[in-house]
């Protein structure tokens, strides 16, 4: 298996449209058209394809957190049936499975009304509503800082 760096040469090789920046995260920035990586994770090969496939894809903003998920499944399924034999990389269910638990995660923590803890619908981007007592929240962005949900409507009982 070729290394991280003989790949990410080979991927900027291919794709020059895009700039390959090593850096301290894997991620997909739409707006510079860059796609970040790093070298010490384990499967860094797999996740680098994972990032080129967002940008092949043209993956760019979501309206509603369960959009982001889909682009998370899409990244993952491009890069195992498009780009994982051309580059010879070995991209395992469990790390895509493992990988999307996280997303999951992150989508039940934001669904999760902060009154009742029942799990509610978003409404609007970054605006949430509970189900079972009409509780409105706000989250913040975070998908790589801690999650933050705030009560913007009192609930009458």
């Amino acid at each position: 298996m070729r290394s991280i760096h003989s790949l990410a040469k080979q991927l900027q090789k291919d794709f020059p449209q895009f700039q390959f920046d090593q850096s301290e995260t894997f991620a997909w920035s739409p707006s510079t058209a860059t796609i970040h990586w790093q070298s010490n994770e384990a499967d860094s090969a797999a996740f680098l394809l994972h990032e080129v496939s967002h940008a092949l894809l043209e993956h760019a903003e979501y309206r509603r957190d369960i959009e982001l998920i889909k682009h998370e499944r899409d990244a993952w399924s491009y890069a195992i049936n498009q780009l994982a034999s051309r580059y010879n990389t070995v991209i395992t269910d469990e790390l895509v499975q493992s990988t999307l638990d996280t997303y999951r995660d992150w989508l039940h923590s934001r669904s999760t009304c902060p009154h009742c803890e029942t799990t509610g619908l978003q409404i609007k981007k970054h605006l949430y509503q509970c189900l079972a007592c009409s509780q409105e929240w706000k989250v913040n962005e975070a998908r790589l800082c801690a999650l933050r949900r705030y009560p913007i409507k009192k609930i009458h009982r």
